[in-house]
């Protein structure tokens, strides 16, 4: 991987140590990306060929060193073309994992035909199916995370949505690039228990806080499991009844299964302690899943990660065209007095639930868990040599690179682009890469968006490239 060294005392990309070649098999379970050598600007007054006599694999030539660019595929030749093109392009930039003999592109089993292999759903995914939706996926990056080079997939139909986040990328990387830290790791149930009087309650919230006795919740939570740790037990009371949030570490999995059984495990120990004891409900809400809660916002679910990046103040004014006091202010007004007047909890940010969502689809997670992981404040500051500082802090990433719609051939095909499909060497750093990848391009997502509500070019840029008369595609007019 491309190794970025930081010049002592500035928050500027300054080199590149031993540049790897534009393909390359990269180790396992790393971002699978190289960036290409940098090349010339091109000339503008250099004739493009006929498009009908020449190959897709010259059209993707000629995008790799910079003769033409790639948002100009679907003007130069049509929209189905500039598909195949560009994934020659991505292929050639993302290299390939040569983890086994086939040595298989990332991209071969993402889709773009029409093609859903029913066998894979049956039994995992859905039920009772009649077809699927086709959703566009946009590749971004490259971005700069932690040292590394990654590209990453947004599967959206929102137009304008993947060119900013891309545009965002390029402002991070042009700095300091992302650093992220993942600060807790644990997903949460919270069975409701009924007991036969307040007092009973709040003696099970008394002897689940001793420490011997934890323990013992302990041994019979893991007992269910081979990867899952039980981190902690907080009991809630209201009246009656007693919410015992359970949080555990669930390795390279989103961990609801898994914590769901251990949870049961535990419910059955107290049940030996308190006979009366009566489960309401597996989940009790206080877990929370796919609910707004203050409980995220303070206590984290999942992945709870803060990333940062320093962008230099002549990287804002030219390739976010506005001015750091500028987006300083507009992001104060906007995503924290705004958001507080509204009242909101964990929507401190522009749009993080775009970016969430779009990755959420593409990776193969759960999208209704959208709700909890876009909790996010967004915090800017101009430092002291009048650069901008942005950081992002997302306390309940609920995110698994196995299991779940993980296994699905097209989503792990945009995991093997991110670099970490399936289970890590050591249990749980794959999910925590995806967990910074999704933090990261969030940060990328909201540095670009604050720039075109500062600059005033959020309306102009939507009508532009987000709006146009209805066609009949070429497909269309063969039915």
């Amino acid at each position: 991987q491309h190794q970025i060294q930081n010049a002592p005392n500035s928050g500027m990309r300054s080199s590149v140590v031993n540049p790897p070649p534009s393909l390359h098999a990269p180790a396992r379970h790393t971002p699978v990306c190289t960036d290409p050598p940098p090349n010339p600007k091109p000339s503008p007054t250099t004739p493009l060929p006929p498009p009908e006599s020449t190959s897709d694999q010259a059209w993707a030539d000629m995008v790799l060193t910079n003769q033409v660019k790639d948002h100009q595929l679907e003007k130069i030749l049509n929209p189905h073309r500039a598909v195949v093109v560009r994934r020659l392009i991505f292929q050639s930039k993302l290299g390939s994992l040569a983890t086994d003999e086939s040595c298989t592109s990332p991209l071969d089993e993402l889709p773009y035909q029409h093609s859903l292999d029913y066998t894979r759903v049956h039994g995992a995914n859905c039920e009772t199916v009649v077809g699927y939706i086709p959703l566009p996926v946009g590749m971004v990056g490259p971005l700069t995370l932690n040292n590394q080079t990654v590209y990453f997939p947004m599967a959206t139909t929102e137009g304008c949505l993947v060119a900013s986040t891309n545009r965002g990328c390029k402002a991070i990387s042009q700095g300091s690039g992302a650093i992220s830290t993942i600060v807790r790791d644990g997903i949460t149930r919270a069975p409701c228990l009924k007991m036969r009087s307040a007092r009973e309650a709040c003696e099970l919230k008394l002897w689940c806080e001793l420490p011997s006795n934890f323990c013992k919740l302990k041994e019979a939570f893991e007992s269910t499991t081979g990867f899952g740790k039980l981190q902690s037990a907080t009991t809630m009371i209201a009246g009656r009844n007693a919410y015992v949030r359970l949080c555990c570490f669930s390795g390279d999995a989103m961990g609801m299964n898994m914590v769901s059984k251990g949870t049961l495990a535990v419910v059955d120990l107290l049940r030996s302690i308190f006979p009366t004891l009566e489960l309401v409900a597996l989940s009790g809400n206080v877990c929370t899943d796919k609910k707004p809660s203050a409980i995220n916002w303070i206590e984290g679910r999942g992945k709870s990660v803060v990333v940062e990046a320093t962008i230099p103040k002549d990287v804002v004014h030219t390739t976010l065209k506005t001015e750091v006091k500028t987006i300083v202010r507009v992001n104060i007004d906007k995503n924290l007095i705004g958001s507080a007047l509204a009242g909101s909890i964990g929507g401190f940010n522009a749009h993080a639930a775009n970016i969430v969502t779009a990755l959420f689809l593409a990776t193969g997670q759960d999208p209704a868990q959208n709700v909890e992981s876009s909790n996010c404040m967004t915090l800017m500051e101009e430092t002291d040599n009048g650069d901008l500082w942005i950081s992002c802090t997302m306390p309940s990433i609920e995110v698994g690179t196995v299991g779940g719609g993980t296994g699905l051939p097209a989503q792990k095909a945009c995991l093997k682009v991110i670099g970490c499909q399936g289970g890590g060497v050591k249990p749980g750093e794959n999910s925590r890469q995806l967990a910074h990848v999704v933090a990261s391009a969030t940060m990328a997502g909201e540095l670009s968006l604050m720039a075109a509500l500062s600059a005033n070019t959020l309306v102009q840029a939507h009508m532009q490239h987000n709006r146009k008369p209805a066609t009949t595609s070429a497909v269309d007019s063969k039915q």
